[in-house]
């Protein structure tokens, strides 16, 4: 089959921020839904163009779309469909294509339910992060349980797949208080769930609250990293026993139904990012990959669209990237994890065994498990992730590197 791309489409757009929040999005006025999506068609009527002029591969058919943000929901369902319009006119979009929708619960219009239908959404990713009200509420989320439970049976209803997000370490939460949440996804039957770790940025009015001592957000009620660890734990287990298997870091999904297009970024395919603060990963005519993203200031964007700066990626900064999207993938049961023997086919077998030694020191570690040629982050490595990717860089590698790419 012939080389596929995915598709991420950015809508910034929230009725209100969440306090951990610092992604490029906000509230802003519904006077500026329509400029940006002009601008976001307008993109991807240009996409092509820019990718022959600067020498990159640009797939014609769509294999997935992922609209995220922000919540996507908040837009009208013209809207929706005007993006999907300038998809069609401009793409092929596969038939089999997975096409997800981020929404927040109790922010879905029977109008707009009926337009993801109409444009063949398939799944719909939905923003829980807490099935207790009272934590929802204090983070800024604007949902109950009840209201949860509802818009579950309702996309399923039309046909949808659902995904919940949940987070541990919220402000107040206890480990009885997020097994209460676990609980509550295992019991709604849905077909993908995906656990978040609490990371507090100091741009978040959660983190400038911690820094500066301050309360109003619940700061001092934030758990410790052990208690958080704790729960991820604790939340993988549960949700494995419910049927929902754990197919990357936070990624949990009944059999067959993983998200394709969030596989694309750990296993380093094709995809083409629109909107604001959105990335792409494409690749040129030698087959090198070629990374670039979008400003995150929405004025910028709706002035000037995508033209972000372009970095092409060397071979040792590939190699890297290898190991450490590679190692994402894989759960309790499961060891995919990165193949040593494709690695060596990709880069070569000295430039695989220059990385032998930290290999060896993780698994000696226990943050990394070893079986036949592939190698995956164990309980406590998924855990540590961001320490044991760290241990990967500056490792030198051989000439071999220098070898022409092939083709891919």
């Amino acid at each position: 089959m012939s080389e596929t791309l995915g598709l991420y489409i950015s809508v910034p757009f929230c009725r209100a921020k969440c306090t951990y929040c610092n992604f490029a999005s906000g509230v802003f006025p519904a006077s500026e839904h329509g400029r940006y999506v002009a601008r976001v068609c307008e993109d991807i009527r240009e996409a092509r163009g820019r990718a022959e002029r600067e020498g990159w591969r640009l797939p014609e058919r769509v294999g997935s779309v992922y609209l995220g943000g922000g919540t996507p929901s908040t837009l009208e369902p013209e809207l929706l469909r005007q993006i999907f319009a300038a998809i069609g006119e401009n793409f092929v979009l596969e038939q089999d294509a997975e096409i997800t929708v981020e929404c927040a619960p109790g922010q879905i219009s029977p109008e707009f339910l009926k337009a993801m239908v109409e444009v063949r959404a398939t799944r719909v990713s939905l923003g829980v992060q807490s099935m207790v009200d009272a934590e929802a509420a204090a983070t800024g989320r604007m949902h109950t349980r009840a209201i949860v439970d509802e818009d579950v049976r309702r996309l399923r209803d039309a046909g949808l797949a659902v995904n919940v997000d949940l987070i541990a370490g919220l402000p107040g939460q206890t480990m009885a208080s997020w097994m209460e949440s676990v609980e509550a996804v295992c019991g709604l039957g849905v077909e993908h769930a995906s656990l978040y770790m609490l990371e507090v940025d100091e741009d978040s009015r959660l983190g400038r609250e911690l820094i500066g001592g301050g309360a109003r957000y619940g700061a001092g009620l934030v758990a410790t990293d052990d208690t958080v660890a704790a729960m991820y734990e604790a939340g993988c287990a549960r949700l494995e026993r419910a049927g929902l298997r754990q197919y990357e870091i936070s990624n949990f999904a009944r059999p067959g139904a993983e998200s394709r297009h969030n596989l694309r970024y750990w296993r380093r395919e094709l995809y083409l990012g629109v909107g604001l603060d959105a990335h792409s990963m494409l690749r040129n005519h030698e087959g090198r990959p070629v990374r670039f993203g979008n400003t995150d200031e929405l004025s910028g964007y709706l002035a000037s669209g995508a033209e972000g700066a372009v970095d092409v990626v060397d071979r040792a900064a590939e190699m890297e990237e290898a190991w450490f999207l590679g190692l994402r993938l894989g759960g309790l049961r499961l060891i995919e994890g990165v193949s040593l023997t494709a690695l060596a086919s990709e880069f070569g077998d000295a430039t695989v065994a220059a990385f032998d030694d930290v290999v060896a020191e993780l698994v000696d570690d226990g943050l990394l498990v070893r079986e036949g040629d592939r190698v995956a982050l164990t309980m406590r490595g998924r855990m540590l992730s961001n320490e044991v990717f760290a241990r990967f860089l500056g490792v030198r590698v051989p000439d071999e590197m220098d070898l022409p790419l092939s083709t891919r």
